[in-house]
């Protein structure tokens, strides 16, 4: 293939990407299926192509509808394993973030969503919401009629709207504000306090520190309270498995309020926060599997951070 036709390709390699994650939910994997679509553009005739980007675009959407009916895929999502990996704010993987949709598209909450709905739904909804693709071109990648495709939104929107159980989120500072409150309380064993701070519907996940079989899922906001006090109550075994006595930093992760538990410039730990316009929790997800933590952990080594709001843990 010819350096202009490489080009070409690398000029879309980040919406791909963006694209692939969303529905992927997985960086790793977004990256695999976007390389397997230059491997397929690699091998195409360009001259048979009279819109790249329609052609790429159509091709990386049906490798990740292969990998989502993917049978580790299926046995994944049956068996309770799956969580969306979390990606620092500013990396190019999240896209578009002009329209509240694309922004939404892309938080732990509306990704977690989407993993419930079947493959088809996922891919015509993240293509018009995020990608603002109408309905006549998501037929011609998805090869289903316009019809076909207005209903599979209509029902992954009802059941995001639904299933998403806060209004109007707060700006960044209010949310930040009230993680470090939730934070402070965490930290001082106050129970009461973390139960006053979720909503009544609140939930909690947790991959254990990969040590699980499968996710921890509290499911009540007294359950999510006590996970979470407990979550941030040092101990000697929690130190040696982070590796020291970590700083806690508050960051933007995929859109949302976190807590990041960094030791020697290393995130070994995060807690990702969903606050509701009545500035309560309504739900976290805390990930501290190493394999989870990849790509956020690189871009944190590349990131200038704030003082952290507690220095040693």
């Amino acid at each position: 293939m010819d350096s202009p036709a490489i080009d070409r390709f690398e000029a879309g390699r980040g919406r791909l990407a963006s694209l692939a994650y969303r529905l992927l939910g997985s960086a790793a994997d977004a990256e695999d299926a976007v390389q397997d679509t230059f491997l397929r553009w690699q091998a195409a005739d360009p001259q048979r192509i009279r819109t790249p980007e329609a052609w790429l675009t159509k091709v990386v959407t049906n490798v990740c509808l292969d990998r989502l009916r993917s049978a580790q895929a299926r046995h994944e999502r049956a068996a309770g394993d799956w969580m969306p990996e979390p990606l620092l704010e500013g990396d190019p993987m999240l896209g578009p973030a002009e329209t509240v949709e694309q922004r939404e598209s892309v938080s732990l909450a509306v990704l977690t969503i989407l993993e419930r709905l079947s493959p088809v739904e996922r891919a015509a909804y993240v293509l018009h919401e995020a990608f603002s693709y109408p309905h006549a071109e998501i037929a011609g990648i998805l090869d289903i009629t316009e019809s076909a495709s207005q209903q599979h939104i209509h029902r992954a929107r009802r059941r995001v709207t639904t299933e998403r159980r806060v209004g109007d989120g707060v700006d960044p500072a209010s949310a930040r504000r009230i993680v470090e409150e939730f934070l402070a309380a965490a930290t001082s064993g106050r129970t009461e306090r973390l139960v006053a701070l979720l909503t009544a519907d609140a939930t909690a996940v947790s991959d254990g520190f990969g040590l699980a079989r499968r996710l921890l899922r509290f499911t009540t906001r007294e359950r999510a309270a006590s996970y979470v006090r407990a979550g941030f109550t040092p101990t000697p075994a929690k130190r040696r498995m982070a590796g020291g006595s970590p700083a806690m930093h508050i960051a933007l992760v995929n859109g949302s309020p976190a807590v990041l538990a960094v030791t020697d410039d290393r995130v070994v730990g995060a807690v990702v926060f969903e606050v509701g316009g009545d500035g309560k929790v309504s739900s976290l997800w805390g990930i501290a599997a190493a394999d989870r933590l990849v790509r956020l952990d690189e871009a944190w080594r590349q990131h200038e951070p704030d003082a952290p709001v507690v220095s040693a843990w």
